[in-house]
């Protein structure tokens, strides 16, 4: 009987093929393949022998015979029997300090033109789970972000989830452009996803000023694929986390949580999922809190989110709003109406929350809070009255008290796109409003 050993040792190992399945299947934006066995979340690499190029897919869902791949790209050029390659186990991304200040794509390669990246040796794996909840920081520390209305009247902590409502062309990106520009932060994640190909160098040029310094942006848009425009989301996590994980305060500013989940929707649908709020099928509202909770504290750094979301139609009751308000520790509701009267940012503080603004502001800060949004409320409540004539001066003392300190309450909730205070001049500014 021959030794097995001796067999093995035998083979050259020169003349080996690598495993690989066929294509059986091709449709709009998915293809299904036989002959591997693979894992949902695999990687695997998808060769066209009539183009001889590959790209890159991800396994999406598996049946008893079959499984199905989602690709990075598009499925131009591909045909029945071609090849596919398990690549490797699910996706990871390299991060380092060499980021800083570059442009990358979903995938972390570099799409501004400035060389490889260096400096870079970690891998990251891009979807992971959340920090378990007994694990994570309080947040106990203000995180200023430069903005007057937001330090004073729904003040960040560092850890903060917090999203950025609005509808189209409100202002979301020049709001986001102040954040960055003025937060404390000292690194800075932006990720673009499903926007305009035009709005990535315009945001840069306008809202940056061309400023990428300890800034990182993270770009999916609109015409890549939505395997590209979902991972753009979770890689920008990924290299959030490193930095926090090195011990810094992060600011991640992801724009928009919309574009993201449309999609997601685009690949449920593709895989056969129902849908089942306004087109969205089940795993979209699955796939929010798997991205949002992944920011926060730990016991080396933070991470600060800000979410913006479209708001469909201005509803913002729509199923992605409502979704994202139920995670996120606080909201910033921009509206039209606050646009069309000039007053930016046009940030409704009526409307808008930070869910940890009492854990950590001090008490005078606090009340100086309380009482403006009461007076804001009297102004709000009795503004039609006003504007017809019906309400005379001297009916009401904390209404007349209110009216008197319109203007100078405006002035100070309006600031342009290129101001930025210190968050104690701001407070300090603050609690003068009402004396």
């Amino acid at each position: 009987m021959t030794n097995i050993d001796e067999i093995l040792n035998n083979i050259d190992a020169s003349n080996l093929a690598i495993a690989f399945g066929r294509i059986k299947n091709i449709s709009t934006t998915t293809i299904e393949a036989t002959g591997i066995e693979v894992a949902v979340g695999d990687i695997v690499k998808i060769e066209s022998q009539q183009h001889l190029y590959t790209v890159l897919g991800m396994v999406a869902s598996i049946s008893s015979k079959s499984f199905l791949i989602v690709p990075f790209s598009f499925i131009e050029g591909f045909r029945i029997h071609d090849k596919v390659y398990l690549q490797k186990e699910g996706l990871s991304i390299k991060t380092g300090y060499g980021l800083l200040g570059r442009v990358v794509n979903a995938l972390g390669e570099p799409i501004d033109k400035k060389g490889k990246l260096k400096n870079i040796k970690e891998n990251s794996t891009i979807t992971k789970l959340a920090i378990p909840a007994l694990e994570r920081g309080i947040i106990s520390e203000c995180l200023s972000t430069g903005v007057k209305a937001i330090d004073s009247m729904l003040t960040v902590g560092k850890g903060q989830k917090i999203g950025i409502f609005a509808g189209s062309g409100v202002g979301k990106s020049t709001l986001m452009g102040m954040i960055v520009k003025g937060s404390e932060a000292k690194i800075k994640v932006i990720a673009l996803i499903g926007e305009r190909g035009r709005e990535i160098p315009e945001f840069i040029h306008y809202n940056l000023n061309n400023d990428l310094e300890n800034t990182i942006i993270i770009a999916a848009t609109s015409d890549e694929s939505a395997l590209m425009r979902k991972f753009g989301a979770f890689s920008a996590m990924a290299i959030a986390e490193f930095f926090r994980d090195q011990g810094h305060d992060v600011l991640l500013m992801m724009d928009s949580v919309t574009r993201f989940a449309m999609a997601q929707r685009e690949i449920g649908l593709s895989t056969g999922e129902p849908p089942v709020s306004r087109g969205y099928p089940p795993s979209v509202f699955a796939l929010l809190p798997q991205l949002m909770e992944r920011a926060g504290n730990n016991n080396k750094g933070s991470i600060t989110a800000f979410f913006t979301v479209l708001i469909d139609g201005d509803d913002i009751n729509d199923p992605i709003s409502d979704q994202s308000r139920s995670i996120l520790d606080g909201h910033i509701i921009l509206t039209r109406e606050l646009t069309e009267q000039g007053f930016y940012p046009p940030i409704d503080i009526l409307q808008s929350a930070s869910r940890v603004m009492d854990k950590v502001v001090n008490g005078e800060h606090y009340n100086v809070f309380l009482k403006l949004k009461r007076v804001l409320s009297l102004i709000k409540e009795n503004e039609v009255l006003v504007r017809v004539g019906a309400y005379k001066i001297g009916m009401d003392t904390q209404l007349d008290f209110a009216l008197a300190k319109k203007e100078k309450i405006r002035e100070f909730l309006t600031q342009g796109a290129n101001e930025h205070y210190i968050f104690e001049d701001i407070i300090l500014k603050f609690k003068e409003i009402l004396s």
